[in-house]
């Protein structure tokens, strides 16, 4: 079971993540960098960052959540990240009632 993280949490993570897995400089990275168009992740590291996502954040992707608005930085992956773990934690709630 995960614990659901906030949005400063969530962000806070994803920074670090990116941060250590990317060659490009990130001194100048906020939560609103575009990731792809600065070549920050690269088609690779987006493979990595949904397998970072769902080991850290127990949140797993639909196809459907693959769009390129949803990955462009980081505050678009932590509003996901967060709007599928209230999902998630939800749907578990109606499960167990």
């Amino acid at each position: 079971m995960y614990t659901m993280l906030d949005y400063s949490q969530i962000t806070e993570k994803l920074f670090v993540y990116v941060r250590q897995n990317t060659f490009k400089d990130t001194g100048n990275l906020d939560s609103r960098t575009r990731l792809f168009i600065e070549g920050i992740l690269d088609s690779m590291g987006f493979v990595m960052l949904l397998d970072f996502i769902e080991e850290n954040f127990g949140v797993a992707m639909a196809d459907q959540d693959l769009v390129e608005e949803n990955f462009e930085s980081i505050h678009a992956i932590a509003r996901l990240v967060l709007q599928k773990q209230e999902s998630t934690h939800k749907q578990t709630a109606e499960v167990t009632e």
